[in-house]
């Protein structure tokens, strides 16, 4: 069983993570040169003004900066609420958090969020993200997955009576 402490050091040392790697990104690629680390794999830095997948860039930064915090408190309600057993989850919600963190950051600052990170093909490419994308991403799943073995273990309980 984890403190809530042991969260918010996942959630200091992601931010911190993020931040490092994004302000190398910054200060040491060239804008929209694609820099292939694997033959599906590169370096490809860009400015995000939207949300995921560059969806609602057309969206004031203020209000974007608001919907950010709105689910950072969102998901920091939902994280507080779960039992502390639930350590998969909680480490979910504490990897969302650092995530939104992460990119609130770059917003606030930088009026934009720095992305990197192109998976592609010859013919075809995946958006571009960064590391707090992929914290969103990998919380989520992890919630997901704590979620499902709870409902797992409620229905073997259920199904033993």
């Amino acid at each position: 069983m984890k403190t809530l402490g042991f969260y918010g050091l996942v959630i200091a040392i992601g931010v911190a993570l993020d931040q490092w790697i994004k302000w190398l990104v910054e200060t040491r690629l060239d804008m929209h040169v694609m820099v292939d680390m694997l033959p599906f794999l590169a370096l490809y830095r860009t400015h995000n003004t939207g949300i995921a997948f560059s969806m609602l860039d057309w969206m004031a930064g203020p209000l974007l900066i608001a919907i950010t915090i709105a689910v950072i408190a969102f998901v920091s309600w939902l994280a507080l609420r779960t039992e502390p057993h639930q350590t998969i989850g909680r480490i979910g919600f504490a990897l969302v958090i650092a995530g939104a963190l992460g990119n609130l950051i770059d917003r606030v600052w930088l009026g934009y969020v720095v992305d990197y990170v192109l998976f592609h093909l010859p013919n075809w490419s995946f958006a571009i993200f960064n590391l707090a994308d992929a914290f969103i991403t990998v919380g989520a799943g992890l919630i997901i997955l704590e979620e499902f073995i709870g409902w797992r273990r409620e229905k073997r309980a259920r199904d033993e009576q």
